[in-house]
């Protein structure tokens, strides 16, 4: 898929049932599929003001611009990750869950909510992230998914250590409901992060793994935000035009078992 097929166009208004068809872009503003049924909406439509720029960045970055690890051709385990902007007591936040320590995989790590698609979710190509995206994360967090609202989608990107092919979708809590741990088995606990704490300077610092990986990592809410979700995030504050100069050269050591 070429960036300009991953433009999200908010000019162009549904006006009736359409099937979202395998190529085209993500329409901001319209529904794709039977609404009733199995139909997805993307839109821009009632976001706060100090949205704009994440959306306006949604719909021209670029996948090299948010990572050096892009998906292969083919292959892959097509995932969906939901990266959820609320307003809090001290304005704009972040939703994100801590996996249980059980996990063989990255246990501890706070993560988007998210994780592979189903069958039922639909077209990898098309709508089913959007559905993957909110289903894992009711499943994970508790997470009404009637009270958000899909205002764009970002490239698909890649974990090549568990080649997972994640398209993060990006929503606005616009109705916030009570959330939670739900299976304690797989999360800690589920928290938000005021964006202030994240764009905070004393906040940020230079990840080291022992593998050899360094890359953005956010020390709030009594935890360290690192890898895929930090990187991430990191992008996003840069090409919203949030980001403040950080130290680069703080570092945070990890450990094998991270």
């Amino acid at each position: 898929m070429t960036r300009a097929e991953e433009t999200y166009r908010s000019e162009e208004t549904y006006r009736g049932k359409e099937t979202y068809r395998a190529g085209e872009a993500y329409r901001a503003g319209e529904t794709y599929g039977d609404p009733a049924t199995t139909g997805v909406a993307v839109t821009t439509e009632g976001l706060p003001d100090w949205l704009t720029p994440v959306m306006r960045a949604s719909r021209t970055v670029a996948p090299e611009e948010l990572s050096r690890f892009l998906p292969p051709e083919s292959g892959g385990r097509q995932s969906a990750v939901l990266i959820l902007f609320g307003e809090g007591p001290r304005g704009p936040e972040l939703l994100l869950m801590e996996r249980a320590s059980s996990l063989r995989s990255h246990p501890g790590q706070p993560a988007f909510p998210g994780g592979s698609l189903d069958p039922e979710d639909g077209d990898p190509a098309t709508t089913g992230p959007l559905r993957a995206a909110l289903r894992e994360a009711e499943e994970e967090t508790g997470l009404d998914p009637s009270g958000v609202q899909l205002f764009g989608v970002l490239p698909k990107l890649y974990i090549p250590v568990s080649e997972f092919v994640v398209t993060p979708v990006l929503g606005w809590w616009r109705n916030p409901t009570p959330v939670g741990v739900v299976d304690p088995g797989e999360t800690a606990r589920v928290f938000t992060v005021p964006v202030a704490d994240l764009t905070d300077p004393a906040n940020r610092a230079t990840a080291r793994h022992p593998s050899g990986y360094r890359g953005p990592a956010f020390m709030v809410a009594s935890a360290l935000v690192w890898g895929f979700t930090a990187g991430v995030i990191d992008r996003i504050l840069y090409f919203a035009g949030w980001e403040q100069p950080w130290d680069r050269s703080k570092q945070v050591p990890l450990d094998w078992r991270a």
